[in-house]
């Protein structure tokens, strides 16, 4: 499918606006400088919503990477594939104004304001192609895509970066919630040095803010960190076998 921008109504490109202005005042003393750095180099403003053609020009130039239009959630299988062939599922749709505060699953902003400026990051787009490689080798594993989707939740999704100024937030989950911003920067939660094993280990949940964040310190950590990943989920399999 692809994005058809002229089918946008008046209300979706107001509910747009009052997400990015409502999120975006609190990001530069909480997100990662590489987030703020890529909302720029795409131009994502609270005046439009991204039109992706134009933001694929872009992404293409900087890391090869471009926004691939889905209807919604898409199986696993397809959003590995996709990843791992440098495509970033992301759905067309705006919440209705109604919607503002929850959603079921995840709309628009999420996938684009949130995940897309960090496809301007090498390190971190080289990370995510990785992991999505080996969601395509074990995609007929349950329990291997159940682990390996501990790792993209605790980074991807809900993970935290030690930079110059502090704790800072990359992950796209934290980055599309104003509330779970200020918690996961709070005291309230458990905050982990990022710890491979620690995450295999780590069960989550996806109805309630989280308990428990992981702190990289560089994009490059997270990238070097691949050959751990495939080694201790294949370890994993194993002793499963054993016991079964």
């Amino acid at each position: 499918m692809k994005q058809n921008y002229e089918n946008y109504t008046a209300e979706d490109q107001q509910v747009w606006k009052i997400l990015f202005d409502r999120q975006f005042p609190a990001l530069p003393k909480a997100a990662t400088k590489e987030f703020l750095t890529g909302l720029e180099k795409i131009d994502f403003t609270g005046e439009a919503i991204p039109n992706f053609e134009e933001t694929n020009k872009i992404l293409r130039e900087l890391t090869g990477w471009e926004i691939y239009a889905v209807p919604g959630i898409v199986e696993d299988s397809l959003f590995f594939d996709l990843m791992a062939n440098k495509k970033f599922p992301a759905t067309t749709w705006v919440r209705k104004m109604s919607e503002l505060d929850y959603l079921e699953e995840p709309d628009m902003f999420h996938d684009v304001f949130a995940h897309i400026p960090l496809l301007t990051n090498q390190a971190f787009v080289d990370f995510l192609q990785a992991i999505s490689k080996f969601g395509q080798e074990w995609i007929d594993d349950e329990w291997a895509i159940h682990l390996l989707s501990r790792i993209y939740w605790f980074t991807i999704e809900f993970g935290l970066i030690r930079e110059e100024e502090g704790l800072r937030i990359y992950g796209a989950g934290i980055l599309s919630s104003s509330g779970e911003t200020k918690f996961s920067l709070s005291d309230e939660p458990n905050h982990f040095e990022y710890d491979v094993d620690k995450i295999l280990d780590t069960p989550y949940r996806k109805d309630k803010m989280q308990e428990n964040y992981f702190i990289i310190d560089s994009y490059e950590q997270l990238y070097e960190s691949i050959p751990e990943i495939k080694s201790k989920i294949e370890q994993k399999l194993k002793e499963r076998e054993t016991v079964a």
